[in-house]
């Protein structure tokens, strides 16, 4: 098994980063077929999700192999190569199958231990056997894991530590309250009719919210949604389903908005939105965001005005030299507050002008420090003195720096409009954040709220499933391996059988066909007995790790032909691959 896997998620890059790298079907679909297109790739499939892209490959050379991949990724996505290598991370082998499984199981979710990646992989593996890149290794391998992840889900509260991605957003869209609560009357306007949306109108009907209104590029996508809300036994929401271009005009009547499309551009502009919530409450948005900015800069601007060389003087740098002891210099150094210099603002301040003068004097004099005095220039030093003169001249003596005053920011209002944006790239531009009676959720948020989240104790339980899983699975691949050679094996032992009964008849013409019969029956025995400790036991040694040696021994010992085991191999192969097929075709959709 040479199971490589190169790939970027919400734990290794920013979001920025994945929204360029992710896919649409078209470049999923290119992405598959060259990558098996490739010299060391012989196997392929794509994990695409709105936090993750990774592409699975059995290849034939590790460094060859990484290398491709990598530039395959970059070469798709757009993203130079320079750039995405350094969110990029491998695995191999065993350590792939266990960052699959534990992917399977929820535990690399934003979201510990939510279900949807169930269904996301298993269309992965649907789209790869479409395309017929996938062969006995990735096949086994996302069959396996669909099961591991289902086995988590079944026998450990993993459902406990974490939500659904949309849950989790909900929660935070509504500032910690309880969902059902928040959500109840409010109106909904749900962009997109794909999995998440659909999941996320189902989730809101349940919450209680009185209407949904279903927004999508094919109009009758959105009205079959709309019907199935409609139409389920669990709610009694209205919901009905418009064109996109109503969604202007839906916004302006919505409380809750949530958007997910596979569009590549921004669905809901700032602008957009400022205008539909000045639609309903009549405020200017735009304008309460930017008096919060003027406010700030006032009050940075009266605290500043103490005097005018002091609003001059307050960015002048201050460099960070302990005070010692200076031959000559009239400042009480006993006063002075440590880590500032003697030609600093803080180490002056509260100077009559008669001391300032002196001081005024001894740095002109140059005993200062040297390593002070190359770091300040002799002109500013003496600039910074003489505005100080001043300023003692005038008012008596410098005053105290003081702390600057603490900014009065002007309260946010209660939002008027949530908006909840489960897209990547994101649907909804991120200036939304700033305006005023706007609360918008987006997959960065989402992650930074996901990092503190309390991890359950099952989370334990499940790692633990996934390691024995892991272990089996690498044991069975190992033995899968050598099954081939052992077919071949019996399939020359029964040629050879077959062909001494011959010779036996030719010597013996006479035989009745009991007796033929009998001994035909106890040769066949004979080599059975003979092979079947040997068979079973290369078996288990093989599937123990650094087993795969035995089946390259079998082949030596028993002179077997490579062609016949590579036949047996891929005959099997196929075989697998069409049943997996029809499996997975009877399970496809979203989990």
């Amino acid at each position: 098994m040479s199971l490589l896997v190169v790939g970027l998620s919400h734990r290794s890059a920013p979001v920025s980063v994945l929204e360029r790298a992710s896919l649409n079907a078209e470049d999923l679909t290119k992405l598959l077929q060259d990558t098996v297109a490739a010299e060391p790739a012989a196997e392929a499939a794509v994990l695409a999700t709105c936090n993750r892209i990774e592409l699975y490959a059995d290849v034939d050379k590790f460094h060859a192999g990484v290398a491709e991949l990598s530039t395959l990724l970059a070469q798709h996505s757009g993203v130079g190569l320079e750039e995405l290598t350094p969110y990029l991370y491998v695995h191999y082998e065993d350590r792939a199958v266990f960052h699959l499984f534990s992917v399977a199981c929820g535990l690399d979710s934003m979201v510990v231990g939510e279900g949807q990646i169930l269904g996301q992989i298993k269309d992965s593996l649907a789209r790869a056997q479409e395309l017929h890149t996938v062969g006995r290794l990735l096949n086994d391998l996302f069959q396996q894991a669909l099961r591991v992840g289902k086995r988590a889900h079944s026998e450990t509260g993993i459902d406990r530590a974490g939500q659904s991605l949309v849950t989790f957003g909900l929660e935070q869209l509504s500032g910690g309250a309880d969902v059902q609560t928040w959500a109840r009357g409010k109106k909904a306007l749900v962009i997109g009719a794909g999995s998440m949306s659909s999941l996320a109108a189902a989730t809101l009907a349940r919450a209680g919210v009185a209407e949904v209104v279903v927004a999508n590029r094919t109009y009758e996508r959105a009205e079959r949604l709309a019907r199935i809300l409609t139409e389920g036994d669990d709610t009694d929401v209205l919901a009905r389903a418009v064109p996109m271009d109503a969604v202007p005009l839906e916004l302006t009547r919505a409380d809750v908005a949530v958007s997910c499309t596979g569009a590549t551009g921004v669905v809901l502009t700032a602008e957009s939105i400022a205008t539909a919530v000045e639609g309903r409450t009549g405020a200017d948005v735009e304008g309460a965001d930017r008096e919060n900015a003027g406010n700030a800069e006032a009050a940075e601007s009266a605290g500043g005005r103490r005097t005018t060389a002091k609003a001059d003087l307050r960015d002048t740098p201050l460099p960070p030299t302990s005070v010692g002891a200076e031959e000559g210099c009239p400042l009480d150094l006993t006063a002075v507050e440590p880590g500032f210099s003697l030609l600093g603002e803080s180490a002056v301040a509260g100077m009559d002008a008669a001391t300032l003068e002196q001081h005024a004097t001894w740095v002109d004099n140059g005993t200062v420090d040297r390593r002070e005095a190359a770091r300040r220039s002799a002109e500013a030093d003496a600039e910074l003195i003489t505005a100080l003169a001043v300023t003692a001249a005038t008012v008596g003596r410098i005053p105290e720096r003081r702390r600057p005053e603490p900014v009065v920011e002007a309260p946010r209002p209660e939002p008027a409009l949530f908006v909840l944006d489960l897209a990547m790239p994101r649907d909804v531009d991120s200036a939304v954040h700033r305006l005023a009676g706007v609360r918008l959720v987006d997959i960065e948020s989402l992650a930074e709220a996901s990092a503190d989240a309390p991890m359950a104790a099952d989370v334990d339980q499940v790692r633990r499933i996934v390691s024995d899983e892991v272990a089996a699975f690498g044991a069975a691949q190992r033995a899968a391996h050598i099954t081939p050679t052992v077919v071949a094996l019996r399939t020359m032992a029964a040629d050879v059988v077959a062909g001494e009964i011959a010779r036996l008849e030719g010597r013996l013409p006479g035989l009745d066909d009991k007796h033929r019969a009998e001994i035909t029956q106890t040769v066949r025995r004979v080599v059975d007995k003979l092979l079947h400790a040997p068979t079973v036991r290369v078996k288990e040694l093989a599937a123990e790790p650094g087993g795969t040696g035995y089946a390259d021994a079998l082949r030596t010992l028993f002179d077997l032909d490579a062609e016949t085991v590579a036949s047996v191999s891929q005959a099997d192969g196929e075989t697998n691959g069409e049943k997996n097929m029809d499996t997975n075709g009877k399970n496809r959709g979203p989990a």
